[in-house]
């Protein structure tokens, strides 16, 4: 048995680059292919796919990929492991295997499901959502490439599991291997979301050569779970301890990083530069996974429309008021939900008429479509010549749009099918965890020393700061890293919880947790409902919060001038 198995992932999210699996099997070596296909606001988009068409439910995308890329695969020995299954993994085993056909190839094709519970959501205590899937682990992946299969496609499966399932059988570990699953999902949780692993969505982007095309991540995952993230020769972008510092903060909460397998400490690892695009996971311990799964829950929330008045010139606050006043006035049957911001675009005594205006956004919620559709829009048009002067907006107000609601659910493992689905239709059981232990969070270590007093200089927090930032559900992460121990000593002490409040005022009326990770030398916050009811809820100009680590580099403060030289 080979002492490195090497895992490359060709898909970060549904939409992905069409040509990455091609690209991925011609560039070099591999055993495994993974693609990552799944999140939140896809697993919305696909149960309404399902809802329309029951054979649907599934990334159509995935196929496409396949008919350029299947005979290549099989020809090279590169199994391909992808949860583009979505709701209905059966429906793509089953589309995978008449596409195989269609080419001439003979293809072993299993799939894992058991993670759909919305016909038992009630009974679980979920409610009734539109789906409801759990987030299953590695192990049905493992049975299903250990009776022969070359592909395996699954539902909702942790991000990392479609790289911790290749690793676990290619070197047969244990369900109690707990250090080498969880460097595993350490791996996994780096390379899941594509590019951003080689440069993409990097704080430090003008350092990353080449970044107009990026290459794809390969992990050379080793027995005892310590690997090495990578890239193939020769492709763009860069794999450096900076981006791998990005991925790694990226959707967390604190030093523990719970999985349906395996707990990752976080807190455990250690990175290092092992040659040029190649960086070092080692020291990774794992945990005994908590009870209970994770259940994401998808509904329909009702209707929503929007409308953005541009405001030209002197008196924005007074034209503001004014149209807000006039429009709310105007409206017969007031919605549910009726939100305004403010964004000050506009720059005084401005050289273009662009740069002279604000944007003032309307954005109406109801479960009638009435009555943020033909009402709302019927009373903001009416006020085209009897309102402001300089009136426009930015398109004409529409229809109501359908809206979805994120919320997460929990239910005991044991409660939750894990079924491998064997290319002859076998179909095997995979017990839970055979232990688990509570997911509790981890005292902050001791901080360290706190730099002497010395001169200051007012500049951003990028200067010296890389961020990631991302959605979890209505809640947001933001992981915040330096390079240097010096700078980390100076970070730990100042980027506390107040301080992101004073200088993210969105946050100061929501519950923030802050969690230090000293072998990062970074600080993770977590701001709970700052997305409302998730991404597809739309709460704010950023619904995914995916700038909002790059607002807060943005923010002045002083920082200590032997850092910023």
């Amino acid at each position: 048995m080979p002492s490195v198995v090497r895992i490359g992932n060709c898909s970060g999210f549904y939409g992905d680059r069409l040509s990455a699996m091609h690209d991925m099997l011609t560039g070099g070596e591999l055993d495994y292919l993974t693609g990552d296909y799944l999140a939140e606001l896809t697993m919305l988009i696909l149960a309404r796919d399902r809802a329309k068409n029951p054979d649907r439910g599934y990334a159509k995308t995935f196929l496409t990929q396949l008919e350029q890329s299947l005979g290549l695969a099989l020809d090279k020995g590169v199994k391909i492991v992808a949860n583009a299954g979505g709701l209905n993994p059966a429906g793509l085993a089953a589309a995978v295997r008449a596409l195989a056909e269609r080419l001439g190839l003979d293809v072993n094709v299993a799939h894992v499901e058991g993670d759909d519970l919305v016909g038992r959501a009630a009974e679980l205590g979920l409610g009734t959502p539109l789906a409801a899937n759990a987030y299953l682990g590695a192990w049905g992946i493992v049975d299903c490439l250990d009776s022969g299969a070359d592909v395996v496609v699954t539902g909702r499966v942790t991000d990392a599991s479609v790289i911790v399932g290749p690793a676990a059988a290619h070197f047969g570990w244990k369900a109690t291997d707990y250090d080498a699953l969880a460097g595993a999902v350490a791996a996994g949780h780096v390379i899941e979301c594509g590019t951003q692993a080689t440069g993409g969505n990097y704080s430090f982007f003008s350092e990353i050569p080449d970044l107009g095309r990026p290459g794809f991540p390969i992990a050379e995952i080793s027995a005892d779970g310590s690997s090495v993230i990578t890239k193939h020769a020769g492709t763009g972008g860069q794999v450096s301890v900076g981006t791998v510092t990005a991925q790694l903060l990226y959707e967390i909460t604190g030093a523990r990083y719970a999985n349906p397998d395996v707990t990752l400490r976080v807190d455990s690892l250690q990175l290092s530069q092992d040659g040029p695009d190649r960086v070092r996971i080692s020291g990774v311990t794992g945990e005994a996974p908590p009870p209970t799964l994770k259940v994401s829950c998808n509904s329909i929330g009702g209707f929503r429309n929007a409308a953005t008045f541009v405001l030209t010139g002197l008196d924005i606050e007074a034209k503001a008021a004014l149209i807000r006043s006039q429009l709310e006035a105007g409206i017969k049957v007031r919605p549910a939900e009726l939100e305004w911001t403010l964004a000050r675009t506009d720059h005084p005594d401005a050289d273009t008429e662009e740069a002279a205006s604000a944007l003032l956004h309307c954005v109406v919620r109801d479960a009638d479509p009435n009555i943020v559709g033909r009402q709302f829009s019927s009373a903001g048009v009416e006020l085209a010549l009897a309102s402001y002067p300089g009136f426009t907006t930015t398109a004409p107000p529409g229809d109501g749009q359908i809206y979805g609601v994120f919320v997460p659910g929990y239910v005991d493992a044991t409660e939750v099918p894990h079924i491998a689905v064997h290319a002859d239709g076998s179909r095997i059981g995979i017990a839970p965890a055979p232990e688990t232990l509570p997911l509790a969070p981890v005292s902050d270590p001791q901080l360290p020393e706190a730099l002497p007093p010395g001169p200051t200089r007012r500049v951003a927090l990028g200067t010296i700061a890389g961020a990631r930032s991302g959605d979890k559900g209505g809640s947001a992460n933001v992981g915040v890293w330096v390079r240097t121990d010096e700078q980390w000593r100076w970070l730990a002490h100042t980027l506390t919880v107040d301080k992101l409040r004073e200088l993210l005022p969105e946050t100061a009326d929501l519950p923030v947790t802050r969690h230090l990770l000293p072998n990062l030398r970074a600080v993770n916050f977590v701001i709970e409902g700052i997305l409302g009811q998730g991404v597809a809820y739309q709460a704010r100009f950023d619904p995914q919060a995916k700038g909002l680590g790059e607002w807060l580099r943005s923010r002045h403060l002083d920082i200590p001038e032997e850092l910023v030289k």
